[in-house]
Order: structure tokens, then sequence, then C-alpha cells
């Protein structure tokens, strides 16, 4: 497992307005920076990173978190795989120690499976650049196709050997099992390589570690499929990758657009002549999860079709799915017969991408044009084409860019803009019910497994715990503020130490919240070792659940505005900044917490009055009811002079 001084100065090191830069635009916003949400659809930008806090903060759905937290968060990545990117980012060498490692054991093989495609990625690589049927075979193919070394090298291509086993012996030579070999698709129950004299591509997650491979077949009379696909794994879900996106996210940002096409070779095409914002599907049907995935970027997609009729017509069904992620969808139609590879090396670099900036035209009013020319005037043909220009509208989430395009696309279809707006609020009406019924269904599925007492369920148990306020208040002073040193009389004092003076460790065991209970003994045993207890410790703590409540207090939902003191002069004078009035939030804290334990003091001992009174024991009662004034009285004190509380009861 990785070293905990290597963990501290991966975090030390990592910059959370660097980091999430790489995938989102920010804006500078006084001290802090603003993008458009990468984990839920906004127009407007509440997105926040706080590079002083270190921390980011979305106020729309409420995520935050440190640099660790965002890539989980956004990339998919376990606890080891996010410090691991950190790790490649910033180029810092991570320590192992040697103790056994706790990681789930699908993490582990996730870990394993990166390896063994490394090393293949490199394989493959040596054998295309190095090996006379690489050279004579593979490279061959790719400086026919017009490909530099540089652009074969940036993607990583290579060459599949055509011995049947050469990559599984190699690799087993060095030590890897051959079971990680077969689960990672590479060969075979029968210890055959699965890719054979094949150019190779390599697929490549988000951050940049190979997932998978692709080959395509050499020569023509070459039996099997032109091209062969890695299997699904579990860092390999094809519907969860673009080819060539890790390359292209900075350009895809940069240009606010992002083309897609269908081919490897498309892509590399491009790329190798300047239109670096480009990726590709691979052959396959666009994913919801594939269009999030180009979101996170930009809300703009343009889709390069090939000339063949057909192949549009199946294209442009499936994109109403493009629609439904509230993209910006244009299309460009490449002439007959040519694809982007082709037609970029018929015209030249400057000519295609003038031709894609002029040809490009908005999905919806080109697939109107589209589907009218193949109506031909049929009056039963040309209702179906007014049907399914409907059914696209109303895949749109935003109402006033459906108003504008039922307003052109009534002109161009020569109907009634009201017959369109009609025909599509019936199709919203209905996808509104419909989810509102998936959602009444999930529901009630979640309410029978809380409920449930089938052992094999989850059960109640399983909900997130809800920690008493008066604890949750102290916890979060300390992890916000425990280092802070205060003034309480004549003595100054830590915040933390101030607190756990006055609590002592007994009040501190009958903490009712386990965890809330660890965090306060974990400061005492930090305290008394000498150890340090700012909130940086606690964001880098081994125990996720304290790692993820301090992201939360750090990241608070509301915050005071710049623009109070910047814009209109309007400052605190009565007190501290809310971030520094660390002593008046202890001291309250703690008579909160003291009012709380006083209320359960006056419960437990009603109940004794209660039972006292019943079994008909007279000093007892006595005694009791004399012990509740006291409580009452003292409780009131309490809450009337401390805390201008008024008690009810």
């Amino acid at each position: 497992m990785i070293a905990q001084k290597s963990v501290e100065r991966i975090l030390d090191t990592a910059r959370i307005d660097e980091v999430v830069a790489d995938f989102v635009t920010l804006r500078k916003r006084g001290a802090n920076l603003l993008g458009l949400c990468p984990f839920h659809t906004e127009k407007t930008p509440s997105f926040t990173v706080s590079p002083a806090k270190n921390l980011f903060k979305c106020f729309g759905c409420g995520r935050g978190g440190d640099t660790v937290k965002f890539l989980r968060e956004h990339e998919g990545f376990s606890y080891p795989e996010a410090l691991r990117f950190l790790a490649a980012k910033y180029q810092i060498e991570i320590e192992e120690t040697q103790e056994q490692r706790r990681d789930d054991p699908e993490e582990i093989l996730k870990d394993q499976l990166f390896v063994v495609n490394q090393y293949a990625r490199d394989y493959f690589s040596k054998q295309l650049f190095e090996s006379e049927d690489g050279k004579g075979l593979g490279l061959s193919y790719f400086k026919e196709r017009g490909f530099r070394e540089s652009i074969l090298k940036k993607f990583d291509l290579g060459f599949a050997p055509t011995s049947g086993s050469a990559l599984t012996i190699h690799a087993v030579h060095e030590g890897f099992r051959a079971e990680i070999l077969q689960q990672a698709g590479l060969s075979t129950t029968h210890n055959r390589d699965f890719f054979r004299e094949r150019v190779m591509f390599t697929i490549h997650g988000l951050s940049g570690k190979p997932v998978a491979f692709a080959g395509r077949i050499l020569g023509k009379t070459a039996k099997g499929p032109k091209y062969i696909n890695s299997p699904e794994t579990p860092i390999y879900h094809k519907s969860n990758v673009l080819y060539g996106l890790y390359f292209a996210r900075q350009a895809i940002r940069r240009e606010d657009n992002c083309y897609l096409v269908e081919g490897y070779t498309d892509v590399l095409s491009l790329v190798q002549s300047g239109i670096e914002n480009v990726v590709a599907s691979s052959g396959t049907a666009l994913t919801a999860e594939q269009i999030r995935l180009i979101k996170r970027f930009t809300p703009n997609m343009t889709i390069l079709f090939d000339g063949d009729a057909a192949g549009l017509n199946a294209a442009m069904r499936g994109l109403d799915l493009v629609l439904e992620q509230d993209m910006n969808v244009r299309v460009v139609v490449l002439p007959d017969g040519q694809d982007p590879d082709s037609y970029l090396s018929a015209l030249g670099p400057e000519k295609f991408l003038h031709f894609l900036e002029t040809e490009r035209k908005d999905f919806i009013l080109f697939k109107t044009s589209q589907l009218l020319k193949q109506s031909k005037n049929d009056p039963v043909a040309r209702t179906q084409v007014i049907k399914e220009v409907v059914k696209s509208i109303s895949r749109v989430p935003d109402p006033i860019k459906r108003g504008e395009y039922i307003k052109v696309c009534s002109q161009v279809l020569q109907v009634e803009e009201a017959l369109l707006i009609a025909e599509t609020n019936k199709l919203v009406a209905a996808d509104i019910q419909k989810n509102n019924r998936d959602r009444e269904r999930q529901e009630r599925r979640e309410d029978i497994q809380t409920t449930s007492p089938d052992p094999t369920l989850p059960t109640a148990e399983t909900k997130p715990e809800k920690h008493p306020p008066q604890e949750l208040d102290l916890v979060r002073i300390l992890l916000t503020g425990g280092d802070k040193i205060i003034q309480v009389g004549d003595e100054e004092y830590s915040v933390a130490n101030y607190i756990l003076r006055e609590l002592e460790e007994e009040v501190i065991q009958e903490f009712k919240s386990p965890l809330l209970r660890t965090i306060m003994l974990d400061f005492m045993d930090r305290i008394e070792k000498g150890n340090s207890i700012s909130p940086k410790v606690f964001l880098q703590h081994p125990n996720e659940d304290i790692r993820n409540l301090t992201i939360r207090f750090l990241s608070p939902d509301y915050q005071y505005s710049d623009n109070w003191e910047e814009r209109y002069q309007i400052v605190l004078h009565t007190q501290r900044m809310p971030e520094d009035n660390f002593a008046r939030d202890a001291q309250l804290a703690l008579q909160r917490y003291q009012l709380h334990k006083l209320d359960h003091l006056c419960e437990m001992n009603a109940q004794r009055i209660k039972e006292a009174f019943e079994a008909e024991d007279e000093e007892q009662y006595l005694h009791y009811l004399k012990f509740q004034q006291e409580l009452q009285t003292l409780r009131n004190n309490v809450a009337d002079q401390d805390l201008n509380t008024v008690i009810l009861k």
C-alpha cells in the first residue's frame, strides 16, 4: 500500500485549481474560481473552487471535497487510484509499505489489469518499431496511410506479432500470471495471444492509462474481422470510453466544440493535421455515458458522417439521446464515398477545416430536411416525418430551445406552430409521467428493502448515520479549527484543548455517534502525543468517513459573500468573520451540549419518579423529585443565562 508520507506529500503538492482545471472550465471570481458543475446539469455556474482552502464545492448539487474527492467522484477512481493519478501528474515517486494490502479485492484486480495493460502497450510498441515483422507490416501500413512516427508514439500504436503466443510467453516470463492476462483480454484460455498479426490501437481511459486495445487486421486476403477489441473488464466498459478523449480534453475545452468521428484512423488523421478536438465512438452506437463524457468539457458537439445514405439514416435514429443530455448538436455530411481520413487527405487541412465550419448544420434542422427529401411529397410519409421531428424536439430539456426549434421547423415543414406545440407537449408530458412512475417504483423498492426482515436485503441500519446535532457541532469546530489559538479569560488555549478539557474522556465515551466519538478520542490522543491537529491532517486521514466529514465541514453550503465588503462596503463590526469566530463557537457548542445532557438527565429522572410513584416508594419518590427540581434549575440557568433559550417544558 502507499506509504503515509507519500500520501501526505501528494496531498500537500496537489492544487485543487490545477486538478479541476483539467476537467472543468474555470473563471476567476474574487478569491475563488467558478465554473459549470461537472456532476449535474446547470446553466448558471455554481461550482466553486477555493485555492486557499484547496477544496471544491457545488452550491447546486452540494458535492464538495479535496483533490482526491474530486477525482473519485469525477473519474470513478478508488482512493489509491486517485493518489496514483495525482502522483503521476506532479511527478511524485510513490513509496510502498510492506504491509499486507487491505484494499478491496476488486481494486487490487484493477491495479493488476492496469499494470498488465501497460506492459502490453509497451510490448506492442516495441514490436512495431523494432521487430522485422512490425517494421515490414505494421509500420509500413501506417506510413502508407500518411501517419508520422510522432503521432504513432503519441497514441501508443503498436503491432501484434504473427506468432500465436509471443506476448503471453514474454509476459509470463516477466512474472505476470496467465489468469491476469486472460482477464485483461490479452490471452485466451489456451494461453494463445488474443491479438495476432494486427496493428494495435491503445484505448486510453480519461486518466491516460491503457484500459483496452483494438487490433486491425492487415492484408486484403486475411481472414477474420477487420477490427477486434478487448473484451469488457473491470477497467474497460466500451460504453464509458471514447477513443482519443484523453488527448483531446484541453483542445475540446479551448475550442468549445468536440468533433465526433467513427474510426481510430479518423482521429489520428485529424489530430496530425492540427484538429485536436476530436474523439471516436469506435464504431459503436453512442451511449449516454459517452455523451456525458464530452459534456464535461463542452456542450457543443459536431458529428462527422460518411456520405453513405443508409448509414446516415441509421446513425440519426440514435442521436435523440444526445439531445436529452442538453447538448448542442451539429452534423457535417461528407461527400459520398468519403470518410474523414480520406477527405482530409484529398482536401488538405485548411480546406477540410473550412469545409467543416461552413457545412455543419443543426441536427434537428438537418434531420427535418433529410426526412422531407425522402418523403417525396407523400402525405403518409410526411406525417411520419412530422412525428419523427416532434419526437426529437421533445427530447430537448430546455423549454426555450424547444420553442425556437418549433418555430423554425413549423416553417420548414409547413405545419401550424400550434400543432407542433401540442404534439411536443404530449410527448414531454408522457416522459414526465413515466419518470415520475419510475421514481415512485424505485422509492417503493427502497422502502421495502429498508424494512424487509430478509437478512439478504439492506436494512434501515444501512442508511447514513444520523449524528446528534450537539455532538456534531463540537466535532465540526474541532475539524475546522481545532488548532486555532483562542483566549478564554486570562488563559490561551487551542480550540481542541479547551473543548476536551471541558468534556473529559468519560463524557466523550458517552457520545451516541460512534464516528464522532472516534474523532473526539483521536483528537485527545493526538494532543497527548503532541501530534498535529490541523484540518489538513484529517483531510488525509486513513478513515474515509473522517475524511468525508472533514471535507463536508470545510466546504459548507453557505459562505459569507465577498460582495458585501467589495461591492457594498458592508463589513462585520460586532464580531469576527464566521470562519474566525472559534472562541465564541466553542463556548456555545459546549453549552448546547451541556443543555442537551441536562435535558437527557431530566427525562431519565422523570422516568424514575414515575416508577417510584407507581411502586408507592415515598422515600425514593421524594428523593428523585428533589433531584428533578435541581436539574431543572440548572438546565434553565444554562438555557437562560448562557444561550438565551426559552425552555417550554
